[in-house]
């Protein structure tokens, strides 16, 4: 029971807040003064660390003199900008801001490793994410309206005639040249679509026919198709997918916990919308 309620997102949240007022606490109490600027022994690290890491050495003296005071200018600057009120109404420093807080909920709220009990009801309740798609073979006969103009589709449909009285599946001589395959096994209909179009795609996946159909026209032209093998859509066994699986697992708790953070937080303010104007009032104004 406790280990259950300790991945609920709701105790996420409050475990989130309580360290993000804990965190403002300590920034907030006995930290310097508006008016000091202070280069910590741990900023200086960081500078050193990360030196390090773009050039690998660390930095002489005197680059390293210019890595804090290049931080003192960058804070003074930053500061000035905030008394001017420049953040305000900039649409990507607001971003930026929601996107750093973002991060620090996600950091916080380190997702509890889930049990295979907790895996196996997200699957079975998310099985239409997991499904493999329907797939088929089938080979075509292409016929191209360059070659042949108007006479492409009666062509088309004159061969499909002697091939169904024939009672033959041999393509051999048949048709134009195509610059890709003339046979293709275990497609997808994404796949299909992908090479020859969405309608084309939909037409030879909702065909039943057996042997030699068409013609189905593709953005290159005309084509007799025989579908000669269907496998239907499935669910894989959670085994197969467990990888899979976890990471939409823990993709949707850290949705579900940004989500309750963003709504616990929501309650401290008023929110007010204001009407949005109609067309006519947006034409009047212009």
């Amino acid at each position: 029971m406790i280990g259950k309620l300790l991945r609920e997102p709701l105790v996420h949240f409050l475990a989130i807040g309580a360290v993000l007022f804990l965190i403002y606490g300590l920034m907030n109490d006995g930290g310097p003064a508006d008016d000091q600027i202070v280069v910590t022994q741990a900023d200086i690290e960081r500078m050193i660390e990360i030196f390090g890491r773009q050039w690998r050495r660390p930095p002489t003296q005197s680059e390293l003199e210019g890595l804090i005071n290049q931080q003192i200018r960058e804070e003074v600057l930053f500061r000035e900008a905030l008394a001017l009120g420049l953040d305000k109404d900039d649409t990507i420093i607001r971003r930026r801001l929601a996107q750093k807080m973002e991060f620090i909920a996600e950091d916080l709220s380190a997702i509890v490793e889930p049990t295979e009990e907790d895996l196996a009801s997200f699957y079975t309740e998310n099985a239409d994410t997991f499904a493999e798609p329907a797939v088929l073979s089938f080979s075509h006969i292409y016929f191209s309206p360059d070659k042949r103009g108007a006479a492409t589709r009666a062509d088309a449909e004159l061969v499909l005639q002697e091939m169904r009285a024939a009672g033959t599946t041999d393509s051999r001589d048949r048709g134009d040249r195509f610059l890709m395959q003339l046979e293709y096994r275990r497609v997808s209909e994404q796949d299909v679509a992908t090479l020859f179009g969405s309608r084309f795609a939909a037409e030879l996946f909702a065909n039943a026919e057996d042997g030699w159909t068409g013609p189905i026209e593709s953005g290159f032209g005309l084509h007799l198709v025989r579908i000669t093998d269907r496998e239907a859509s499935r669910i894989p066994p959670l085994a197969d997918v467990r990888e899979r699986v976890l990471q939409e697992y823990q993709y949707a708790q850290k949705r579900a916990a940004d989500e309750a953070l963003v709504e616990g937080l929501k309650v401290q303010y008023e929110i007010i919308v204001e009407p949005i104007p109609s067309a006519s009032d947006a034409a009047g104004a212009s």
